[in-house]
């Protein structure tokens, strides 16, 4: 017996609420790291940014990925994405003078079921001239 087929709104509202669900297990799995969250689901006009976490001088811009193994969460990571990341980076940083001494660094978690969150620490780097590929 085949299951029936969800149109693409509700489709789209349960990935929504995977979505959400995985921010706050990965929310959660960073304060126990000792980070503190300053923004979720942070959205400016030129990119967003799932999670941005502090800890002593370091600034994580956190891209939280789930899917049916780590592989594929990483792969969902797109280059335009990351670039979209680090635009909206950009916009938190101009709004928070305070932060602006701070290292930031581009930080991925990916979440598949049956599996613990595994945190890529430094998941990528975006400036001139660097190699913008996903380093899992």
């Amino acid at each position: 017996m085949s299951r029936p087929v969800k149109p693409p709104a509700a489709r789209r509202r349960a990935a929504e609420r995977r979505g959400r669900g995985a921010e706050a297990a990965a929310a959660w799995l960073l304060r126990l790291k000792g980070y503190r969250i300053l923004a979720r689901d942070l959205r400016t006009p030129v990119g967003e940014v799932d999670l941005i976490v502090r800890r002593g001088q370091v600034l994580a811009l956190v891209e939280v990925k789930t899917r049916a193994t780590r592989d594929q969460a990483a792969a969902a990571i797109s280059p335009h994405q990351r670039r979209r990341i680090a635009r909206a980076g950009e916009a938190f940083l101009a709004r928070r003078p305070d932060l602006a001494g701070l290292d930031v660094r581009f930080d991925a978690l990916l979440l598949a079921p049956g599996r613990w969150p595994h945190h890529v620490v430094g998941a990528w780097r975006v400036a001139e001239g660097a190699d913008d590929r996903l380093s899992v």
